[in-house]
């Protein structure tokens, strides 16, 4: 937390990747175990480009958790857009998005979103004007 008892900006940025880890590579793992055909899905590689972040309300330090929604608002074929909101039942506290690039480590090149990575990112796509958006 910072002097003032709020949970600092750096921390926000760590709520985020846990959720966005648990998301590419539990989540994405459960779906590859179920179709086999790309097994390991963002296992080759995965990184950031871009964060943006809207802090709309401060988060002090409590026991009591928050939750950290998150959804796909934005595919190309070597890119995705992944939106957030970190909230609990009354409050919504910061809004994100995130670009992230498959990517090649061996190589250290970008490569394209795979068929299994881009069906399970399908599957969390929501652009419409009714999901939360940066502003």
């Amino acid at each position: 937390m910072d002097a003032y008892g709020h949970v600092n900006n750096v921390v926000h940025l760590r709520y985020l990747e846990e959720a966005r880890i648990d998301f590419m590579f539990r989540l994405a793992g459960e779906a590859a175990d179920a179709s086999p055909t790309d097994p390991a899905p963002f296992k080759a590689g995965c990184v950031v480009a871009r964060h943006e972040i809207d802090y709309l309300r401060p988060l002090f330090h409590r026991y009591e958790p928050v939750t950290v929604d998150i959804w796909v608002t934005k595919l190309n074929a070597a890119s995705a857009t992944l939106a957030y909101e970190i909230k609990d039942a009354a409050t919504v506290y910061v809004r994100a998005e995130t670009v992230i690039v498959p990517y090649d480590l061996e190589k250290e090149h970008p490569r394209r979103l795979t068929p299994g990575e881009r069906a399970f990112l399908e599957d969390y796509f929501d652009d419409s004007a009714a999901a939360p958006r940066i502003r």
